[in-house]
């Protein structure tokens, strides 16, 4: 046996070491090094160094915050660059997110200018990651989890169900700094956009009553909508995939009226006059407002309260009795104080959140809940399974959308829908695989996207068969 692993040594001490990727000693090249460094610092004088040399106008503070955030990058390699521009392939420390860098010098030598620019990609083929066995995929999760949580990134909730039966659940850090509280898995977590999903449930299920239709119009079921244009041209179809123009309401308004705007209906007659920011239905543009309206849509047609029906028509059937809506000013037993990192501590976000969670989002659920929510979708009592099919595949020609739900894949097993949540101090995933009955669930009171980040690391090695 010696002699067979010492040939075997042999033969791999022979072979040519991988390449390791370069990058080139050109200007841009070293533009692209020494952001990487100083990035990778963690330091604010490096960074401002690094700033005023190449006229680079991003604030380190903010800087800073997305290096706590990603744990900085590892450089993968270069994919082309020239005399003012290179594009690059980077990932973060403290995920699997591959990220193109790409970086632009402005060629006016009276007033130089760096641009860079980072945004998610697909993993590419050359980079990807082996799938696990079940337990090796669960432990390599949990060594990762406690890596984020010994850095103090990480505190929330995470569950894992398989068949309907829950195959890993954990908890990390603390639900309020000040008492102590631990996180549990019935802390009720906010949620941010995840709430859209019971959005659009409570519309389906009107639709499905015969109520609504969703080829009607807004003007249909607000007959006093303030913009004609949008009464008149979006419908509840183009409202559920994010293609009716209808825009944000994030922005000062907002920031001027956020404890004013106590209801869905307060946002429409604040925001309701603005026409499309493009001809509905000829582009897909993520839109908050959207859902406040369809939130209008189901109060008007169903003759309750929007928070009574999701409370009576959602929540309820499915069991969920730590989810709800209540104005921040109530206070809610179990409700998680969320932080967001700020001057270099974790701060409470209490001064960003709205007056209570609209229909586009902000609710609180816990992590058991959300896991009922998936589980009583997936069986037919929330919707008739031919619409919530419907809803969770494609509907937007970009194919990242449904109705009210992010999808990914068309079929197979690595088709998945759900939706994920994140404001500063709040981070919320859900995806549910119906191929095999996989349902992942991640929490967090900090801010994002360490819950997306931790669920998509568990995605990539789990089995899919």
């Amino acid at each position: 046996m010696r002699q067979v692993f010492a040939l075997a040594f042999l033969l791999l001490a022979r072979l040519p070491a991988a390449a390791q990727p370069v990058i080139p000693d050109t200007p841009m090249g070293k533009a692209l090094s020494d952001y990487l460094d100083a990035f990778n610092s963690g330091d604010a004088g490096r960074i401002e160094a690094f700033n005023n040399a190449y006229h680079f106008d991003m604030k380190p503070a903010d800087q800073l915050g997305f290096y706590r955030q990603s744990g900085g990058f590892a450089f993968k390699k270069v994919e082309n660059s020239d005399a003012t521009s290179i594009n690059a392939l980077v990932q973060e420390k403290d995920s699997d997110a591959i990220l193109r860098l790409s970086m632009r010098q402005a060629a006016t030598p009276e007033a130089p200018k760096l641009s860079i620019q980072l945004g998610d990609i697909p993993r590419p083929a050359e980079y990807a990651i082996p799938r696990l066995a079940q337990a090796d995929a669960i432990k390599a999760l949990d060594a990762r989890a406690a890596q984020l949580a010994a850095q103090d990134k990480l505190s929330g909730a995470m569950l894992i169900a398989r068949k309907g039966k829950i195959i890993y659940s954990h908890t990390w850090g603390l639900a309020d700094r000040a008492s102590k509280t631990p996180v549990t898995l019935n802390t009720k977590f906010r949620l941010g956009s995840d709430n859209k999903m019971f959005t659009a449930v409570a519309v389906l299920q009107l639709v499905a009553a015969g109520k609504i239709s969703l080829d009607g119009k807004v003007g249909d079921y607000l007959p006093d909508y303030p913009n004609k244009e949008a009464a008149e041209k979006v419908t509840v179809r183009m409202l559920l995939s994010h293609s009716g123009g209808t825009g944000d309401f994030f922005g000062p308004e907002f920031e001027k009226n956020r404890l004013k705007l106590k209801h869905n209906e307060d946002y429409v007659a604040l925001f309701g006059n603005k026409a499309p920011v493009f001809e509905p239905g000829t582009k897909e543009r993520y839109s908050n407002f959207g859902f406040v309206i369809l939130g209008s849509i189901v109060q008007h047609v169903s003759g309750e309260d929007y928070y009574d029906y999701v409370r009576r028509h959602i929540f309820e059937t499915a069991g969920m009795t730590d989810s709800g809506s209540l104005p921040e000013n109530e206070a809610v037993r179990g409700r998680a104080t969320g932080y967001m990192w700020k001057d270099g501590a974790w701060t409470p976000n209490t001064d960003t959140l709205p007056w209570r969670g609209m229909a586009a989002g902000g609710g609180y659920a816990s992590a058991r809940d959300l896991l009922k929510f998936a589980q009583t979708l997936e069986s037919g009592k929330l919707l008739p399974i031919a619409l919530k099919d419907q809803a969770t595949h494609f509907q937007t020609k970009g194919k990242w959308y449904g109705f009210g739900f992010a999808i990914n894949g068309e079929s197979g097993p690595e088709h998945w829908y759900g939706h994920g949540g994140g404001a500063p101090g709040m981070n919320a995933d859900l995806r549910v695989f119906p191929g095999s009955g996989t349902v992942i669930v991640t929490l967090a009171n900090v801010d994002p996207t360490v819950a997306n980040r931790l669920a998509e690391f568990y995605l990539n090695r789990m089995p899919v068969d």
